[in-house]
């Protein structure tokens, strides 16, 4: 059974229902609210759905360079894995 969290976001509460842990949805929901409040003071729109619109594109920028960077961790720990397991030379078995 889907759990509910009340949450305030921009001075609006909302209700989230889901499986994951109250506790976590507060953290997401403060995390979206605190970048709501940063476009706020450096905007001069008063409109919350453009301010919504613009944080949400702040937030998937920062989630698609996170992604960008795992993905070349990925690539350089996969390289790295061949040259260690290349020096080590023939596996027994």
């Amino acid at each position: 059974m889907p759990g509910r969290v009340d949450v305030e976001i921009f001075g609006q509460v909302y209700t989230v229902r889901g499986d994951k842990d109250p506790d976590y949805v507060r953290k997401v929901a403060e995390f979206v609210d605190r970048k709501m409040r940063e476009i706020s003071q450096v905007t001069e729109t008063v409109s919350t759905s453009r301010i919504a619109i613009l944080a949400s594109l702040n937030i998937a920028d920062e989630l698609m360079t996170l992604l960008e960077e795992a993905e070349q961790l990925k690539a350089r720990m996969r390289e790295l894995t061949r040259k260690i397991e290349s020096s080590l030379g023939p596996k027994d078995g």
